[in-house]
């Protein structure tokens, strides 16, 4: 069953991953695509984890931990930039 499953959420996974990569490229605004910039590592990250499941492999969830830290330290410095201008005080 699970043969089945997990490159179906893989597909659905780079969909919405190819949604995000449309608005962030057509953002109107900076929080837009920043949005759609957090949005997109979240969706790699959940396409990194299933294919670990797939392939019953540990190191796809190492290294979706070091894309979640990453992902979650430039979106605290990007919301930062935006709202100060400067990324360290």
């Amino acid at each position: 069953m699970l043969a089945y499953v997990i490159p179906l959420c893989m597909v659905m996974m780079g969909i919405a991953a190819a949604l995000n990569v449309y608005r962030l490229i057509k953002g109107p605004d900076l929080p837009d695509r920043v949005l759609a910039l957090d949005t997109l590592y979240i969706n790699a990250l959940a396409i990194i984890v299933l294919f670990g499941i797939w392939l019953t492999s540990d190191l796809f969830f190492e290294a979706a931990l070091l894309i979640a830290v990453t992902g979650f330290v430039s979106t605290v410095a990007l919301g930062k930039h935006m709202l100060h201008g400067e990324i360290i005080d």
